[in-house]
């Protein structure tokens, strides 16, 4: 068999295996490798019959099994895990041959990662993808960067493997260059985090101020998602809450820890969107938001705290204001993206990656955890307006978003009445109302800064920097 693998993959835990398993379903040869041979012989056991596999010992053998130009799937940790894998099979590889990493990369190891490997011939394509493992089965989406030589190369196998939208389209395309692929799942991440957390706080209003119990709430999410919050999120959110706990017969959602983890991809979003001063104020919320909730002995320090005790609505109060929360997750999960689509915007901007959103948006419709069917709609905006400067812009988005305005701030308001946290509602809101404001108070921080920084501001009514000499008689010099 040597020589005869269409691709491999190294690093056979679930992900790795699943995409492998993957592969081999839709027609191709699969080299597997692993550290240890143990997972390759479980998996060979567990599942050789469901294609052609090529099982390795050995990172030359490995290679060997692999037809030209060569296709290595490394399915491993990010970080020194992965540059020890690269550093075990580089040399072995020849001018052509193809390294994809699957795994969550920061974007920055990427683009060290590629350069490095450039310059030795081979193509190293930094790829995202999402959807767990079951997507990894059953099609994920997937971000391939890199060069577009190795996508001509690495694109029809990747075509076959990923998810379908109902159009049938495959939830894959060439990102751009380098690191693109890697930075634009990141986006996804942060995204998928906002999303999560405006879901959480929907929950929370309409438990906490609504009245409803776990599994009228898990309804509610249900009918939801038969109209435009149609989603996969949306559409666990239902299961989740419906669940009893077997053991204690309570709701599942009662017995659970509510102390919040997290892997790392949300705080990188948020920090490289500080690097690129891109407002993402409800991704940082949902990353803020799990962070406060893993301090449990803080949170239990101020649990007597005074704050209003609520009051209990009517069935049909409860009922009309179940319908202002809908209306409230809906205009802020649009303000989600509109950060996130944003932030990639100007990310591809910064690195020179020319990536294209409306096919951003058209890969995210299947396979992925933040797949949704409002997303056929962002992609036929920026489709028909590739320089959309903002979501918002988009005059179905705008009319949506202005008519669901009165019931976003009137849930804000509960809330706030009640003293149930939604930091995410809010900040989507403030990002709102800042962006159609006439006038912004930077005017003032400008003054305060030029006042003990000497740090200079700009005036409306003509161009250049000015000081004001705030420590005399202040009067107006031009900067510099």
């Amino acid at each position: 068999m040597s020589g005869s693998a269409d691709i491999g993959v190294t690093g056979l835990a679930v992900m790795g295996s699943n995409l492998a398993r993957n592969f081999a379903r839709h027609g191709f040869t699969v080299a597997l490798h692993n550290r240890t041979k143990a997972k390759t012989d479980a998996l060979m056991e567990a599942h050789g019959e469901e294609g052609v596999f090529v099982p390795t010992g050995t990172a030359e053998e490995f290679v060997a099994a692999l037809e030209r130009p060569r296709r290595l799937v490394i399915m491993v940790k990010a970080g020194e895990p992965t540059d020890a894998v690269i550093a075990e099979f580089a040399p072995l590889l020849e001018a052509g041959d193809v390294i994809i990493d699957g795994g969550n990369a920061h974007f920055e190891d990427t683009r060290r990662r590629e350069k490095e490997l450039r310059e030795q011939g081979i193509h190293f394509v930094g790829t995202g993808i999402s959807g767990g493992e079951e997507g990894a089965l059953n099609g994920p989406s997937i971000m391939p960067g890199g060069s577009a030589e190795s996508y001509e190369s690495l694109g029809p196998l990747l075509e076959q493997i990923a998810a379908k939208a109902k159009d049938g389209t495959p939830c894959t395309t060439h990102i751009g260059p380098d690191g693109a692929g890697h930075f634009v799942k990141m986006v996804h991440n942060g995204i998928e985090y906002a999303d999560m957390q405006l879901i959480a706080e929907a929950y929370h209003l309409l438990r906490s101020v609504a009245g409803y119990e776990p599994r009228q709430i898990a309804e509610t999410f249900r009918t939801w998602n038969t109209g435009r919050l149609d989603s996969y999120l949306i559409e666990i959110t239902a299961e989740v809450l419906a669940h009893t706990d077997a053991a204690t017969g309570r709701p599942f959602v009662d017995v659970v820890a509510d102390e919040a983890e997290q892997k790392g991809t949300g705080r990188w979003t948020v920090q490289t969107a500080l690097d690129l001063g891109v407002p993402v104020s409800g991704i940082a919320e949902a990353v803020f938001a799990r962070s406060l909730s893993g301090h449990a002995d803080l949170r239990a320090a101020s649990r007597d705290l005074p704050g209003p005790t609520g009051s209990a609505l009517g069935e049909k109060e409860a009922a009309a204001f179940a319908d202002q929360v809908e209306q409230a997750l809906y205009a802020s999960k649009i303000v989600s993206y509109t950060q996130g689509f944003h932030q990639i915007q100007a990310g591809s901007d910064e690195y020179g990656w020319d990536i294209d959103l409306g096919k951003v948006a058209a890969i995210w419709r299947g396979g992925c955890i933040i797949r949704a069917a409002f997303l056929d709609r962002i992609t036929d905006a920026y489709d028909g307006r590739p320089d959309l400067p903002s979501l918002l812009s988009d005059e179905r988005f705008a009319e949506e978003i202005g008519a669901a305005q009165d019931d976003w701030r009137a849930v804000i308001t509960a809330a706030v009445a009640d003293g149930v946290p939604v930091p995410g509602f809010s900040a989507a809101l403030a990002y709102y109302d800042a962006l159609r404001a006439e006038r912004l108070p930077a005017a003032l921080t400008q003054g305060q800064r030029d006042f003990f920084g000497a740090h200079t501001y700009r005036r409306t009514d003509r161009d250049g920097a000015f000081h004001t000499l705030w420590g005399g008689e202040r009067n107006e010099v031009p900067a510099g």
